[in-house]
């Protein structure tokens, strides 16, 4: 039996749209290449975290929690939407952010400004090595002004926020049956796993019969694999036991992390306007320009066979684009 769907708040627009990538499909020759425009999920909370923050946030709200307490990089996405939600919905958001800010604040971390959001920054070393510590502190601070809050992990990825794509595979099976096509392939960008452990059950769930990839933009493959399986795990603790979660089978592809978390080679800058110019689409550095890039490497290795369907997951993060403008040469 599979888990009842727990309460979740109506935020984000949907259902979002799967459209054909015909220009960059001519040009691999092979493949027809759709995309899910998850990047359309609302205005300025788009992308994927807001899919996962509907049932967060009803958890949140339902425990009777006026404050939720996240983390990221200065540049997250998922503190951004976090950020844009809480100011809707007249709650006390914190961010806790690694790194050291600049003189000016740019894409997702000025909107986090902008929205209200209260901020402590940390080190990048001091931020790693205490996080569960910051994050109970501010816990008892906020109780001590006779407050309750919520906690949330790196991009929403946790039990609860997987809800947000085992849902939305729900979604792509009516998309799949409208464009009448049955892809094999899905890829996303794994950053923090969630979405990709959503998107995993949920292809099962809802007889995709689609192979879920996770391209790695930060971290090593045995890294998200355990992430996921954590995820599903938790999962199955809140919602109860799935008796299909032995059929579950964990891709993750982690050869185009880059120099690292955040930071991208020129092979990505160059993807990213390609797919700009071709398609009028616009992906990130961090996440979809590297994961879109792998997909493109490996369909000319073969790994999704010699032709067919594959859907891309496009997650958002157009915000972080601005604050790589002098990589690119348009």
């Amino acid at each position: 039996m599979f888990p009842s769907t727990p309460d979740r708040l109506s935020l984000a627009l949907l259902p979002t749209p799967l459209q054909p990538l015909s220009s960059i499909s001519r040009q691999l020759g092979s493949h027809r290449i759709w995309i899910k425009r998850d990047d359309l999920t609302e205005a300025v909370s788009s992308g994927n975290k807001i899919r996962k923050l509907e049932f967060i946030f009803a958890a949140a709200i339902a425990n009777g929690c006026d404050t939720v307490i996240t983390c990221g990089g200065l540049q997250s996405n998922h503190c951004r939407a976090t950020a844009a939600l809480g100011a809707r919905l007249g709650l006390n958001i914190h961010l806790i952010l690694r790194g050291e800010p600049g003189p000016e604040s740019d894409g997702n971390l000025l909107l986090d400004k902008l929205f209200g959001a209260k901020i402590s920054y940390y080190p990048e070393r001091e931020y790693f090595a205490n996080l569960k510590t910051i994050f109970s502190d501010l816990v008892d601070e906020y109780a001590q002004r006779g407050r309750k809050a919520w906690t949330v992990p790196t991009g929403a990825s946790d039990g609860v926020g997987i809800w947000g794509y085992i849902h939305a595979c729900e979604e792509l099976r009516h998309n799949f049956k409208q464009a009448g096509i049955a892809p094999q392939h899905i890829v996303c960008a794994s950053g923090s796993g969630g979405t990709q452990a959503g998107l995993t059950v949920g292809a099962v769930a809802h007889h995709l019969n689609a192979q879920v990839h996770g391209m790695a933009v930060c971290d090593d493959a045995q890294y998200f694999i355990d992430k996921v399986n954590e995820d599903i795990d938790e999962w199955q603790q809140r919602y109860g036991q799935w008796s299909l979660r032995q059929q579950l089978q964990i891709s993750v592809i982690d050869d185009y992390i880059g120099p690292c978390y955040g930071e991208a080679g020129p092979e990505i800058y160059r993807t990213i306007e390609h797919v700009a110019r071709s398609e009028g689409i616009l992906l990130d550095p961090v996440y979809t320009g590297k994961a879109f890039y792998g997909m493109l490497k490996e369909v000319q290795k073969g790994t999704f066979g010699e032709s067919g369907d594959i859907v891309f997951i496009h997650t958002g993060g157009s915000f972080g684009v601005f604050p790589h403008r002098n990589h690119f040469t348009g």
